[in-house]
């Protein structure tokens, strides 16, 4: 099927009207591009180690949408040409320009497969996508299928390789494993694989644990050896540490493991301690380089000795205990 991509320049002033009257008119979805200064709490949820790059707030907008054959292109412009002058009496709507656009479908959502092929990580560890064959298959590989859907993690990333290679040095037979922002719950399955006796993931997005229960069960993982649940250890509020505690039947764990970013390890560095049993360890990844002294001092500063540092490229993985 082709799709019509339909964009209006506008005004920043304008967005929200005009997507309401979007979707009175059937469309399903748009998307919005502007240059309005993310908010500090904005830039806090995303989490991102990347410098955001912003530009100066001029006003102006482009409202986009993707219709299908079932519109008639030339109303749905005419209907949106007379509410944005309808709208000109009493805010600036910008140019009204619309320009038009088309795009085969090719399945945006899963188009991305394509480029995930089966990988080795380690020497005994493949990285196999559930809708790929594998063909280089050694004497005792250990093999992952996993589905991201649009959850993150495939593995391919240095930060979970990182924490893979720790994973294996530190993890015993037995131990118990909390993997704090489990994404696509990668890091939880091989735990459990490499012979954890409990691993529970927690993230903060619903669509992630979904992801890691399906991949949980692709991969024939016992439900009572590993749990996925939502939550967020740096809510205060929410209870969720005692819930951790919980999940474990009130037992501190062998190991947190936890693959995220350095702005989100300074601050977990502070409140992972009750978790974690008195050796236990807790092995970080996620870290940009040039956060690496901000990440150690926090875990010094929060009762930590640092055991040992692995980077590759830009990236660094440090666990302490």
């Amino acid at each position: 099927m082709m799709w019509t991509k339909l964009s209006v320049e506008t005004t920043t002033e304008a967005v929200d009207i005009l997507s309401a009257f979007l979707d009175e008119e059937g469309v399903e979805g748009i998307m919005i591009e502007d240059h309005v200064p993310l908010t500090e709490e904005e830039k806090n949820a995303m989490f991102v180690d990347i410098p955001l790059i912003e530009g100066e707030d001029d006003g102006t907008a482009i409202v986009s949408c993707f219709i299908d054959d079932s519109f008639n292109i030339d109303i749905l412009k005419s209907n949106i040409i007379a509410e944005l002058t309808r709208l000109q009496e009493f805010i600036p709507v910008g140019t009204m320009n619309i320009t038009l656009s088309n795009t085969e479908d090719k399945d945006w959502i899963n188009n991305w497969k394509q480029f995930f092929k089966p990988f080795r990580l380690e020497d005994n560890i493949v990285i196999k996508p559930t809708w790929e064959d594998l063909d280089d298959v050694k004497d005792g590989d250990m093999i992952v299928e996993i589905d991201p859907g649009i959850a993150f993690g495939t593995g391919s990333h240095e930060t979970t390789k990182l924490c893979i290679g720790q994973l294996k040095k530190y993890l015993k037979n037995g131990d118990t494993v909390f993997d704090v922002g489990s994404g696509s719950g990668i890091l939880s399955i091989i735990s459990s694989m490499l012979g954890a006796g409990f691993v529970h993931g927690m993230d903060i997005d619903e669509v992630a644990v979904r992801a890691s229960l399906e991949n949980a069960e692709v991969n024939k993982i016992n439900k009572d050896k590993l749990v996925f649940t939502c939550g967020n250890l740096l809510d205060s509020s929410n209870g969720d540490i005692a819930k951790a505690l919980e999940i474990n039947k009130n037992n501190k764990y062998d190991i947190v493991v936890a693959n995220i970013l350095a702005d989100v390890i300074i601050p977990l560095s502070g409140v992972v301690r009750p978790l974690l049993k008195e050796d236990g360890i807790f092995i970080t990844s996620g870290i940009i380089n040039m956060k690496e002294e901000e990440v150690k001092k926090a875990l010094l500063d929060n009762g930590f000795d640092i055991i040992d540092i692995v980077h590759m490229n830009d990236w660094v993985s440090i666990v302490a205990k």
